[in-house]
């Protein structure tokens, strides 16, 4: 099956668009779904936390030969530091939280006071900091982008999907909980592919499947109640050829196409987004307020999508049952 992503009613073949033509010309009514889409993902500058770089001078680094964390400031205060990428920056970041206590501890509290306080102040700053790093590198960084990003056609989604990317996702919102729990040393080692999974991640495909189910099944239901009064087809409580005619559509084309097809997105809506909303959950204040606006239409559109097939599937009802039919029953089996 192709949907394209521009909405129901332009002959892809997608189950909603397919259902929708078929149910249009039963009833002698136009359906059109409204083009109304959720908004791209804000802007990737305005996506990005501005923060401290927090580098410790050489004189500093000097002082703390012959501890770990000597090595961790100078990776950090290097070239390629100062130019390492979100997700690289938040390791160092994890990595000299995780040094700086024993390298403390290993300093003369007489002799390097100085220092001492310096590192400890370090420290504070770089927890204090921890959620907005975590965030850049994860939920505003370029993998989560092309995560939500739209492809170009739905094809046969969600049916080529599998459990990598909820996996990934699952794992990257434990391991922030860690993080910011002061666990730093916990899957440091994973995070670079777990980003690569989640890049590859379905969310957009997720969400533009929702946004057709939305738009196609609540386009169709001024039709079915134009048709409820006066009930053209029925002959009294018996249905009119033109009826069965709407009744086989709704069994083969909604029961038969387009319920299951829900089902899978239903399925993959599970998949997904518990672990996107605990990561932000983790996460709530370091959020932009450009993210949050997207997230609560996003939000919005998860919840009209699950209650259009069910809206739907009661305006069917009101319909048919004026001719004695029930939607899926077998018409050719007393009721």
């Amino acid at each position: 099956m192709a949907a394209v992503l521009t909405g129901c009613g332009d002959g892809s073949g997608a189950p909603v668009d397919n259902y929708l033509s078929r149910l249009g010309r039963s009833l002698d009514r136009n359906i059109e779904p409204a083009s109304e889409r959720l908004p791209p993902l804000p802007r990737a500058r305005d996506l990005k936390l501005d923060l401290l770089s927090g580098s410790i001078d050489l004189l500093d680094l000097f002082s703390l030969r012959g501890c770990e964390l000597n090595i961790t400031i100078g990776k950090s205060n290097s070239s390629l530091g100062k130019l390492a990428n979100d997700s690289q920056r938040l390791l160092l970041e994890l990595e000299f939280l995780a040094l700086a206590p024993a390298c403390i501890a290993a300093l003369d509290p007489t002799e390097d006071a100085d220092l001492i306080v310096t590192l400890q102040a370090a420290i504070a700053s770089k927890r204090e900091q921890l959620p907005a790093r975590i965030w850049n590198a994860t939920l505003g960084g370029p993998e989560f982008r092309s995560f939500w990003k739209r492809p170009a056609r739905l094809g046969d989604y969600p049916a080529a999907t599998g459990g990598q990317v909820p996996t990934a996702l699952a794992r990257l919102a434990e391991l922030s909980a860690h993080w910011l729990d002061g666990d730093y040393r916990a899957g440091t080692e994973e995070l670079e592919a777990l980003l690569a999974d989640v890049r590859r991640g379905d969310g957009g495909a997720l969400l533009a499947s929702l946004e057709l189910q939305r738009s196609g099944l609540t386009a169709a239901m001024p039709a079915l109640k134009e048709r409820v009064q006066p009930a053209p087809l029925c002959f009294g409580r018996t249905p009119s050829p033109e009826g069965r005619v709407v009744d086989t559509v709704v069994r083969k084309f909604f029961i038969g196409e387009v319920q299951p097809w829900s089902v899978e997105i239903a399925r993959r809506r599970s998949e997904l987004m518990p672990a996107v909303l605990a990561l932000e959950d983790h996460l709530a204040g370091a959020i932009p307020a450009a993210y949050r606006e997207w997230s609560l239409q996003r939000d919005q559109l998860l919840a009209s999508a699950v209650l259009a097939p069910r809206e739907h599937a009661r305006s069917l009802a009101a319909l048919l049952e004026t001719c004695g039919l029930r939607p899926g029953a077998d018409p050719a089996k007393p009721g």
